[in-house]
């Protein structure tokens, strides 16, 4: 029987490569060939189109790496195939790739129209149907020769490394008529096969596909495939047209092309990666009325309307008709680890007021399906922007512990819920096949509570989309015996239908930790100090604006900041600012970052001077949440105070001690920390005998994901760098101490500076590396004396904590983890944080293993730089700076404090006059996060604000000027009756007084009496 059962398989395939897929174009007709080549960057279509051509053969080579050759295919459709399918075949030199993984095309009419993306699996373009004969034709393609990356080590990521020769090879170029009753044998045959080969052979329904598979081949005249298609495809007609149980598990299915935004190729390949794939996707609707296509990252709608208008255009056309579904409502797919609390906001608010202002619609799930974890922030953000629904299938990816959900609520630290899909196929680029379709039945969590699930089918990561095979697929298992139900539509649809089915889902609480790719915390150290400075200069620009805005009539910059916020988010797309793209991504992130830090501080100039007036008076202004040494939270004055005593500096015998009163610092002779006293609590703070901000090297080899991943074996081997090239004490400012050492070690240079300054318990550092090592991940080590049972971890508005234990595969698998701006460590009594200014991240550890007696220390890493190869082989070669400080008998509220402060330092600037605080808060446990005039440019002042401890807070905003009114509102600053019930506020004057829940957000509208 096993026997038969495979002799059988084999016969299918072999009938369906060798004989019906071979079948499928006949008449066959050469066609003029033409190219002419950009070995640069990409010229607009009505230069390529005017370009002199020269005559070129099929089977001739094109296409250094990044370059583009526009082909001009022209002919003449031969009488004899009048009546049939005519369309014209292009093989750009695909092999066995994917699509969006290769060469690829768009095919243009002669006026500059496109027609279609030319790729793998859809390598046509419509000439007639039916033909006349002698219609005329003439094609051009834009045919970019993007290269293949197959995960080693490879050149081919940088312009300035590429290889002088052509990668690619026209194989085919030639008019041939689609024989539409093989074209539907052949997918009759695959759908079939494939279900039988999924159904068990205890099954009746495998035999009777099996035999009536069988007959038709038996009947099959190979000779003349295309005469005997009709009759080989009445033979599985009756298996086809038996009708699924009713017990059948229902599947949605969504038209989809994830495309990344950047990744192994630059973003201006991304563009034209979107119109080859919408140009797809808009000639599919025409063809198939059912196709409904999900598309999300406004930013992707927005060049396709700058760089494509016409088909933009079309585009806009099938959105008013419901086949192409703007979904998701963030500028791109972001990550959701590492962007700060304000830039996930606008994540939300840039995307949904485009949709809005370009479609007048309002997408209602947050669609997410490949990024790399997902923060507990995300419930109450999405749902204060509107959202209700949330959908990914990334946890799939999970390394050691399987994800108990598909249908599920999700809960995040504030306790918003948002009702959550996860497709059970595991993919989010189905091919609608037997294999994805049984999987994701049988893997469904839900069985027995609900009856659907979704699942996006269409080629992605690259692009590429549905293809006619998939919808034709579609139409013959809507409704298959032996196959889930499969029906088209929109995924609100089936989100309301889920949630209706199914409102008692389990809860899912706290953080989406994914149990892999844990070194996009760190690679590309230069994303994440970028990403991390431009935010906050970003806030700096809004406030001081907004301020000068209202007290100096200074002009607000609304759509300059626009504009760099867009660059911003743009940056946080989940394979850039992760660091998991080729050095070409890299390369122009680093410039953009640069670039908008120029504008940013330029716009900072501008509004502070327009508040202090012309002068010479040194002031300081402090746009930190916190006051600070005299200095207010959101002013500028002549501060800061110099009241603090001074700092001591002695040497001893076995090192430097660095003493300012409150903490006594010795340094060893080796360079690192070898006590710290707090001599306020009057106690150590390290571990006796250990010592602190020692530089660790580890092995860094990953099992596959080079940039993406930190396999957990990286600990078996450690080596402390404690070899000293020179000590140095810098005695000569008396409010502030500072040692530097230098140290040499392998073919990279180390500089830390420790420092300790008046009136602080804060002991900073700086560690400067001229860093060439690869495959090796840097670490920097503080073992402090606290038995703490757990990790607090800033996240964007709030905090999460995590075990420092590994009692369970969920504990252990969390063996790097993200943090922002601060992580803390304590126990009842006393705590320690170690915040940085642009580093995520950290592994906390309770060390040392073994026998051991007593309390035990909690050592907190931070993660600095790593040496992947792939796909950039020189990631993070060069220099490198990286701020952070260990902040003793700190307490959250500490830690939040001084996290904001090592991020938004006080700003020196000369003026004429002090600036008050525009708008202040009595409760420490409240914090500001944005000021800024609303979006509407009515003229009011949105001021967001969130609970940063986790309870609960009583709080009075005070305005420095007259209110006329104040409305509680949502993330795009509407008027909402639910959020507002959330946080009713009362107001006397210019003070409003609102009570906060743990974690919770809340956006003010402030109506000025006066404009």
């Amino acid at each position: 029987m096993h026997r038969s059962l495979s002799s059988l398989t084999e016969r299918i395939e072999r009938a369906l490569h060798e004989r019906l897929i071979p079948a499928l174009y006949r008449d066959a007709e050469p066609v003029r060939v033409e190219a002419a080549h950009v070995p640069g960057e990409p010229v607009p279509a009505s230069e390529g189109l005017a370009m002199a051509y020269r005559p070129f053969a099929v089977g001739q080579p094109w296409g250094r790496a990044w370059s583009t050759t526009w082909f001009r295919f022209t002919a003449e459709v031969p009488a004899r195939m009048r009546g049939g399918r005519v369309e014209l075949l292009v093989d750009l030199g695909f092999e066995r790739a994917g699509p969006g993984f290769r060469s690829e095309g768009l095919a243009y009419t002669a006026d500059g129209t496109p027609i279609k993306g030319i790729e793998p699996r859809t390598a046509y373009v419509p000439i007639a149907r039916p033909a006349a004969g002698g219609e005329r034709v003439e094609v051009y393609v834009e045919a970019a020769a993007n290269p293949r990356f197959d995960g080693t080590v490879s050149p081919l990521g940088d312009p300035e490394t590429l290889p002088d020769r052509p990668l690619y090879r026209l194989d085919r170029a030639e008019l041939a008529v689609l024989d539409e009753q093989v074209h539907a044998l052949v997918l009759d045959v695959q759908v079939l096969h494939q279900l039988a080969l999924e159904l068990p052979d205890t099954d009746p329904r495998h035999h009777e596909i099996r035999r009536a598979l069988e007959l038709m081949l038996d009947g099959l005249a190979v000779a003349d495939v295309s005469g005997g298609a009709a009759a080989a495809r009445a033979c599985v007609a009756g298996v086809l047209a038996s009708p699924a149980v009713p017990s059948a598990h229902r599947i949605t299915a969504v038209g989809h092309a994830h495309i990344d935004s950047a990744w192994l190729w630059p973003v201006r390949e991304t563009i034209r990666k979107g119109s080859r794939t919408f140009s797809n996707v808009v000639a599919l609707a025409d063809e198939y009325p059912e196709l409904v296509f999900a598309c999300s990252s406004a930013q992707q709608y927005a060049w396709l309307k700058e760089h494509h208008p016409k088909v933009y255009r079309r585009v806009a056309e099938k959105v008013a008709t419901g086949q192409f579904l703007p979904v998701g409502g963030m500028w791109v797919e972001s990550d959701t680890n590492m962007p700060g609390g304000e830039a996930m906001v606008r994540q939300f608010t840039q995307g949904k007021r485009f949709f809005a202002a370009e479609f007048g619609i309002e997408p209602r799930e947050v669609w997410l399906p490949d990024s790399f974890g997902y923060s507990a922030a995300l419930p109450q953000l999405a749902r204060l922007a509107g959202f209700r629904w949330f959908l990914s299938q990334k946890m799939s990816w999970n390394q050691t512990n399987r994800f108990p959900h598909h249908t599920f609520w999700w809960e995040g630290i504030d306790g918003s819920r948002v009702f959550t899909h996860f497709p059970p196929a595991e993919t989010y680029s189905s091919e609608l096949s037997g294999k994805d379709l049984a999987y994701g039945v049988r893997n469904f969590a839900e069985h027995g509570r609900s009856t659907v699930s979704l699942l996006p089918f269409g080629y992605g990561n690259g692009g590429g989309g549905p293809t006619r095979e998939m919808l034709e697929t579609a139409r013959r298992v809507a409704d298959l015996e032996g196959s889930p139900r499969v029906v088209i539509r929109p995924p609100a649809e089936f989100f309301a239908e889920a949630q209706r089915e199914y409102p008692d889902a389990p809860v899912w609480s706290g953080e989406m930790y994914l149990e892999h790719h844990r070194g996009t915390y760190t690679s590309q150290s230069a994303m994440k100090r970028g990403n991390r400075r431009t935010e906050h200069l970003l806030r700096e620009a809004e406030l001081w604006s907004t301020v000068a805005a209202l007290r100096a009539g200074h002009s607000y910059p609304y759509a300059e900041l626009d504009a760099i916020w867009q660059e911003t988010l743009l940056l946080q797309f989940h394979d850039i600012l992760p660091g998991s793209s080729i050095a070409w991504v890299h390369r122009e992130a680093r410039q953009t970052y640069a670039r908008l830090a120029d504008r940013l501080e330029g716009l900072i100039d501008s509004a502070l001077t327009a508040l202090t007036g012309p002068g010479s008076t040194p002031l300081t202004a402090n746009a930190a949440p916190h006051e600070w040494a005299g200095v207010p939270a959101l002013g500028v004055c002549a501060g800061p105070d110099s009241d603090a005593p001074q700092v001591s500096v002695r040497s001893a015998a076995d090192g430097t001690v660095l003493e300012n009163g409150l903490l006594r610092v010795q340094l060893g002779p080796d360079g690192t920390v070898s006590a710290i006293r707090d001599l306020v609590a009057d106690r150590d703070v390290l571990r006796p005998g250990t010592a602190a901000n020692v530089l660790q090297l580890h092995p860094d080899t990953p099992n596959k994901f080079d940039a993406w991943d930190i396999e957990d074996f990286y600990r078996h081997r450690r080596r402390d760098l404690t070899e000293v090239t020179k000590i140095v004490v810098e005695a000569d400012d008396p409010r502030q101490a500072r040692v530097r050492v230098t140290r040499d070690d392998g073919n990279s240079a180390y500089v830390q500076t420790v420092s300790l300054a008046a009136g602080e318990r804060v002991l900073r550092f700086t560690t400067e590396v001229d860093w060439h090592e690869r495959d090796t991940l840097l670490k920097v080590a503080f073992p402090i004396d606290v038995q703490a049972a757990q990790s607090s971890a800033e996240i964007q508005f709030g905090h999460v904590q995590r075990p420092t234990h590994t009692n369970t595969s969920w504990d252990a698998a969390r063996f790097e983890i993200c943090a922002h701006r601060w992580l803390h460590v304590g126990e009842p009594g006393y705590g320690v944080a170690l915040v940085n200014d642009g580093t995520y991240g950290h592994d906390v550890t309770r060390q040392p293993p073994g026998d051991t007696l007593g309390a035990q220390p909690t050592t907190v890493r931070l993660s600095l730089l790593r040496g992947p190869r792939y796909p950039d082989p020189n990631t993070d070669q060069g220099s490198h700076r990286f701020g952070y400080a260990l902040v003793c008998g700190a307490e959250i509220v500490d830690a939040v404090r001084e996290g904001y402060r090592a991020n938004l330092p006080i700003r020196r600037h000369l003026g004429a006059r002090p600036v008050a605080p525009l708008i202040e808060v009595t409760d420490p446990a409240v914090v500001v996060e944005a000021v800024k005039l609303a979006d509407d440019r009515s003229g009011d002042v949105v001021v967001r604000l969130y609970e940063a401890l986790g309870g609960r807070a009583r709080t009075r905003l005070t305005a420095s000027f007259d209110l006329a009114e104040v409305r509680v509102c949502d993330l795009l600053e509407r008027d909402n009756a639910e959020i507002g019930a959330l946080a009713p506020v009362s107001v006397e004057g210019n003070g409003v007084d609102l009570a906060l829940g743990p974690f919770q957000v809340v956006t003010l509208r402030l109506r000025p009496a006066q404009r």
